[in-house]
């Protein structure tokens, strides 16, 4: 099947992590589990938006980096970052040493304190959008998986509209690819059905 691999181990997965042992154990423990915890979607849509112009891969590679970098992704502390600390972490290695994006995860964490103080919570906004419940999907091949939804335009404007940054649609469905909102496994994929079930 087309945009399907099938492993040594036996199991048909997405072809997109290919053999890479770090990608095949993200594909199978993380991407399109269903998350509802606030800071755990902050922390994603930002590394969402480092991913921009990049192969997730890349960034899943820093990740533990980033994490150290950014204070473990917790947005109170990083609401409060100083032209100081922008500055050390355009020196880090091993980040992704982009100032707009360094400078867009502080505003979007500033947001994000305001959603959580005044508005619904993170969360509760974002799978607001899906009434709460992760939608199944039952693509057969990877040509049929779109970049972008109505939904993910819905939602890249309402976070755009509070402030946040790096939240286009494609980046925005990509994060709820990740985040389990749509379940984008193939079907043929041995995930697809494990996650369908999470859903429940």
């Amino acid at each position: 099947m087309k945009g399907t691999i099938v492993h040594d181990d036996g199991l048909p997965r997405c072809a997109w992590p290919g053999n890479d042992p770090l990608y095949v154990a993200y594909h199978d423990e993380e991407w399109g589990v269903p998350e509802y915890d606030d800071r755990a979607l902050y922390e994603k849509l930002m590394l969402d938006g480092f991913q921009a112009g990049l192969s997730w891969i890349t960034i899943l590679r820093k990740r533990e980096n980033f994490r150290k970098a950014f204070d473990g992704f917790a947005p109170e502390k990083i609401a409060r970052y100083q032209p100081r600390k922008i500055e050390a972490l355009m020196q880090d290695a091993g980040i992704v040493r982009n100032r707009a994006k360094i400078e867009g995860a502080v505003l979007s964490a500033r947001t994000y304190l305001e959603i959580m103080d005044k508005g619904p919570g993170f969360s509760a906004l974002l799978w607001d959008f899906l009434d709460g419940k992760p939608k199944l999907n039952n693509f057969r091949t990877r040509a049929q998986v779109p970049a972008e939804t109505d939904i993910s335009r819905r939602m890249s404007k309402e976070l755009a509209g509070r402030g946040f940054k790096f939240v286009g649609p494609t980046i925005v469905y990509a994060f709820m690819q990740a985040v389990g909102m749509v379940n984008d496994h193939l079907t043929i994929c041995h995930r697809h059905a494990e996650c369908a079930k999470l859903a429940k």
